[in-house]
């Protein structure tokens, strides 16, 4: 360069914004991943309880025996249990969908409940032989959806199954 030209710099600001970006970055991904971790192990704050769905799920008191031993198959990921809840020729009907028969939910709680986590909010309607709840289920890996889950009961088994979104 000649004594009169000038070097031209980049502006200030873009050198300023560009440098930091990737030990942000790197910061913010760490700071997510120990808050996963601490979520992951039950270090939520003093006044939350640990995220459990089979605490929250055991802890609603009233339920009928078949509908808890679905719930509590579900907390368990027990598909053995939650198809036994059910009488052999049972329909279960989720949001429009028809399952017919004892396999037929178990092929459907095994490719879309188990490893999901179900969480009880209160029993809406409660007369013998029905039940209809207000759940909350979170597929694996989703952040989930409030549905209400209406079980009809016979004697030791669920007889009827609709799952529906709540509104």
């Amino acid at each position: 360069m000649g004594e009169g030209a000038r070097r031209r710099l980049p502006p200030v600001s873009a050198a300023i914004g560009s440098a930091p970006r990737r030990p942000r970055r790197l910061l913010v991904a760490s700071v997510a991943a120990a808050a996963a971790l601490a979520l992951s192990a039950g270090c939520g704050g003093a006044d939350e309880p640990p995220a459990a769905a089979s605490t929250s799920a055991r802890a609603v008191s009233g339920l009928l025996p078949p509908v808890r031993a679905y719930v509590d198959a579900v907390a368990d990921e027990d598909l053995d249990a939650l198809a036994g809840a059910f009488a052999e020729d049972a329909v279960l009907i989720d949001v429009g969908r028809r399952f017919d028969g004892r396999d037929a939910i178990r092929a459907w709680a095994d490719a879309e409940v188990i490893g999901g986590t179900l969480t009880v909010s209160e029993i809406v309607e409660d007369r013998p032989g029905h039940q209809r709840l207000l759940v909350r289920f979170a597929p694996g890996g989703t952040g989930g959806f409030a549905a209400h889950y209406a079980f009809t009961v016979s004697g030791s088994a669920i007889t009827r199954a609709e799952l529906t979104y709540a509104d």
